[in-house]
């Protein structure tokens, strides 16, 4: 499963002091983290775990979100 291709962003939490990374494909989870390397990071193992666990289980992980380009 090639989780590299999920749409994944991080912002700040005022609430928790951290940064929080996030997955569009994946809207329940998310990574705190100090860093936002270390929340990127965080969020792209976590992602990579369930859809492992998903496929394990013989679930369908979701599709990538695909880019849509403006019209040049």
């Amino acid at each position: 499963m090639a989780t590299d291709h999920y749409t994944y962003r991080v912002i700040w939490s005022p609430e928790d002091g951290e940064h929080v990374g996030l997955c569009s494909e994946f809207p329940s989870l998310s990574w705190l983290a100090l860093t936002t390397d270390e929340a990127m990071a965080g969020i792209r193992r976590l992602v990579n775990e369930v859809a492992s666990d998903m496929q394990a289980a013989g679930e369908q992980p979701p599709t990538p979100i695909p880019l849509v380009r403006p019209a040049v």
